[in-house]
C-alpha cells in the first residue's frame, strides 16, 4: 500500500504513453489531475472503472481535471484498451514499474486464496501544485467518478 497522502507532494514521473509520447507530471502543472493505477487494461473491473472515468470525463474537464491511467501493460496493450473502449485519456505504458513505484501502488496481493505482486487499484487526485489532495484506495470501479468528483 502506499505511503503517499493528502497534503503530500506528487512524486515526480515521466513514462511513455500508449503512443509512444512522453508525459511527465509538470506537464500537469497549473492543472488539477485525477491519475488512476489499475492492475491490468481490458480485464472486466479495469474496464468499468476506465469507462466509468470516460463516461464522466467532460464533467472532470469542466472541473478543470485532467485523467491519467497507469498500469504495467505495454503500450500496444494500452492503445488496444483505449480503442476498444473509446476512452478520451492517455494511458501510461508503465512496463519497467517506474511510476507505479514511485507512487506506492506495487505490492503483495491476494486473490482466489493465492498471494502475488501487482498493482493495487489506488487513484490520487493531485492539485495545480503538485500536491496530493486525496488518496483513494478503495475504488468502486462502477462508480468512481462519484468518489472523485462528488
Amino acid at each position: 500500500m502506499t505511503t503517499l497522502k493528502a497534503g503530500d507532494k506528487a512524486p515526480n514521473f515521466e513514462a511513455k504513453d500508449q503512443n509512444g509520447n512522453s508525459i511527465k507530471l509538470a506537464d500537469y502543472s497549473g492543472k488539477k489531475l485525477v491519475l488512476f493505477f489499475y492492475p491490468k487494461a481490458s480485464t472486466p473491473g479495469c474496464t468499468a472503472e476506465a469507462c466509468n472515468l470516460r463516461d464522466n470525463y467532460e464533467a472532470f474537464k469542466a472541473k478543470g481535471y485532467d485523467v491519467l491511467g497507469v498500469s504495467a501493460d505495454s503500450a500496444k496493450r494500452q492503445q488496444n484498451f483505449i480503442n476498444k473502449n473509446e476512452l478520451p485519456y492517455p494511458l501510461l505504458a508503465d512496463e519497467d514499474k517506474e511510476v507505479i513505484n514511485a507512487f506506492g501502488v506495487w505490492g503483495p496481493k491476494k486473490f482466489m486464496g493465492k498471494e502475488y505482486d501487482g498493482i493495487h487499484r489506488t487513484t490520487f487526485v493531485i492539485d495545480e501544485n503538485g500536491v496530493i489532495e486525496e488518496v483513494i484506495s478503495k475504488v468502486k470501479t462502477k462508480a468512481h467518478a462519484e468518489q472523485i468528483i462528488a
